[in-house]
């Protein structure tokens, strides 16, 4: 039996570098690297660099040799090695000035198919659902650039395409759940076939050019190459689980570009925004009806678990009025006011919406319509009100989806200041500091306690001030009462007017039995008494912490602690402290600074206070002098 000689199994094996892998596909560095990013190949950490490395302690970037092996029988190799070819074929061409055969090599260029590379990473459905949310933000991004350098115009015109056909499936299947306002722009989460898919739609501005250092936009349009497969797959799918024509139809005006929608890009984004208020065309002819999601509780009730039972059907009970939270509501939106995340969650849960059609495409009715329920502006006062109805800032829309319930308007009127927007993604029952408002969402009768202590602080040494001097007056009442009371008690005797001392001697013998009977009964009743004090709730001491003494406890703990643990477990347990000890510190950064935050505002509202009072008292003297 030969002797294996070192590495020549093992980890050193398993591992190959990037180098040596280009050498064996016969590939230059930027087609490996498309190759590897169409097939979801991507470098390893392998556990003993040394070892995977065959000795050498250099860093290196490495792959798995069954995945190099795996790319040996791709066809798109062969593919890549064409675009060499041709391009050797027609800068010859173009040198010789063959300008017949280069027309006929241009005709014949050779075209990358990834359908099948979709379906060997995506077996089943449920599969591209679950990697969806990388793909549609990305897509969403790449849907509002411009012409560049390596992001042709048809490739974002495709994505635009494709992203407004899957943000219709999620309006027509009212399948949207959460939404959020971030810097990085408006957060979606939408339940389709039972898996939850998050995106970002991003903020319009106006593109900054980056340099090559900060954003490779080469790879990034490989991956929208394979996106874009996956999504006009995905889409096709959808529309017609939901019995809609595919590609679906729009208005000729809308998404046709042309000479001025290319230059400004208002226009541009405006057209897209336009296409989500048409409706759908059906394969069936008929608009079926809204059913509300049933649960079958026969199948349920197998299981056993009540609980889990009662939770499952208040869910879908939540998500069916979800469905319909904005039914039978008309909104129109002011100019100011950013369109399109709005027009995807009005139409998402059943409402109707429109817009200034002088500015925008797409309108579907006129600002001085009278049924009109609300009115979405973004700015401290408008001229003209109607007074049929509510005039709210956008936020509102947000919240009422988080809660999934109509919030009262009156919080969000024109220059009122808006409540704390807060994520719907975070855990409620997280071990981490949770803001105040959102205790509040959670618990309604903190709502009134938290409001209060805030207005109420600033009176407190006044209150406290009268409330002294009413105490004060109140005992000195007492005090007398008392005193009054007890010298006509001296004077007159008992209740009766006789006086005790001069009682007649008669009536001590019966006055002794009395005694005796007085005394048994007495004693029953201190039996009874004491049982009911064993019963009875006392009062609670107070118990001063010793907080020294705790923390020296909680060391000892921690000390013993480490010391069970095994060797081999010791950096687990280092790495376990670390991150408790990172949360507890993010916890009380988060509370000084809402500390810091509250007693600003507070000052600020004492300033403002301060300031109204020294007003108006100038007010009133100005006024005084003008009197006399």
């Amino acid at each position: 039996m030969r002797r294996p000689k070192k590495y020549e199994s093992g980890e050193a094996t398993q591992y190959i570098s990037r180098r040596a892998a280009i050498r064996k596909l016969q590939l230059s560095l930027n087609d490996f690297r498309r190759l590897c990013i169409l097939k979801g190949v991507y470098p390893r950490e392998p556990k003993h660099r040394r070892r995977a490395q065959k000795g050498s302690s250099e860093i290196k970037v490495l792959y798995h040799t069954k995945d190099i092996r795996f790319l040996l029988h791709e066809s798109i190799v062969w593919t890549l090695r064409d675009y060499k070819i041709f391009a050797k074929k027609s800068n010859r061409d173009r040198a010789i000035k063959d300008f017949r055969n280069l027309k006929r090599r241009l005709a014949l260029f050779p075209e990358i198919k990834l359908d099948h590379i979709v379906k060997e990473r995506y077996p089943t459905f449920i599969d591209a659902l679950k990697d969806l949310d990388d793909c549609l933000t990305l897509l969403f991004l790449f849907s509002t650039f411009p012409s560049l350098h390596l992001i042709p115009r048809e490739q974002s015109n495709l994505c635009r395409r494709l992203t407004i056909e899957f943000l219709h499936y999620v309006i027509a299947s009212k399948s949207l759940r959460k939404v959020f306002i971030s810097i990085k722009g408006y957060y979606f989460q939408a339940e389709i076939k039972g898996q939850k898919v998050t995106w970002i739609v991003p903020h319009y501005y106006p593109f900054k050019p980056q340099s090559r250092q900060e954003v490779d936009f080469k790879v990034m349009s490989i991956f929208v190459e394979f996106y874009t497969i996956m999504l006009g797959f995905t889409n096709f799918r959808l529309f017609h689980s939901l019995n809609l024509a595919y590609p679906p139809q729009f208005p000729t005006s809308v998404l046709q570009d042309s000479e001025e929608s290319l230059k400004d890009e208002a226009s541009f984004v405006s057209d897209r925004i336009a296409a989500l208020n048409f409706e759908l065309l059906r394969t069936d002819k008929v608009q079926e009806d809204e059913e509300e999601l049933d649960i079958d509780m026969e199948l349920l009730e197998q299981d056993g678990d009540s609980k889990r039972i009662i939770k499952m059907k208040q869910e879908a009970q939540e998500v069916a009025r979800l469905r319909t939270l904005f039914k039978g509501l008309k909104f129109f939106i002011n100019r100011e006011v950013p369109r399109e995340p709005l027009v995807i969650l009005i139409r998402s849960f059943g409402g109707k919406v429109s817009w200034d059609s002088s500015v925008f495409a797409g309108s579907a009715y006129d600002e001085s319509d009278e049924t009109i329920t609300h009115q979405i502006v973004d700015r401290p006062s408008i001229a003209t009100q109607y007074i049929s109805r509510d005039y709210i800032q956008p936020q509102w829309l947000f919240d009422c989806v988080n809660q999934r319930q109509l919030l009262p308007t009156n919080k969000y009127f024109l220059g009122e200041k808006l409540p704390p927007h807060l994520s719907p993604f975070v855990d409620s029952k997280r071990d981490t500091y949770i803001p105040p408002e959102e205790k509040a969402l959670l618990d309604p009768s903190l709502i009134e306690t938290h409001a209060q202590s805030d207005d109420d602080s600033e009176d407190e040494p006044e209150k406290e001030e009268e409330e002294t001097v009413d105490q004060e007056l109140l005992d000195a009442q007492l005090q007398l009462a008392y005193q009054q009371e007890t010298a006509e008690y001296k004077k007159y005797g008992g209740p009766d007017g006789v006086n005790e001392d001069e009682e007649d001697p008669e009536i001590d013998d019966e006055d002794d039995e009395d005694e005796e009977e007085e005394e048994e009964v007495d004693e029953k009743t201190k039996r009874l008494k004491q049982e009911k004090d064993k019963m009875s709730v006392q009062s609670g001491k107070v118990h001063k912490v010793n907080k020294r003494q705790v923390h020296k406890a909680e060391v000892d703990e921690h000390r013993l602690q480490a010391r069970m643990v095994k060797p081999r477990h010791r950096n687990l347990f280092r790495k376990l402290i670390r991150e408790k000890q990172t949360k507890e510190k993010e916890e009380w950064l988060l509370r000084k600074k809402r500390k810091t935050f509250e007693a600003g505002e507070k000052e600020a509202r004492k300033t403002a206070k301060r300031e109204a009072r020294k007003e108006a008292a100038a007010a009133a003297a100005k006024a005084s002098k003008l009197g006399k």
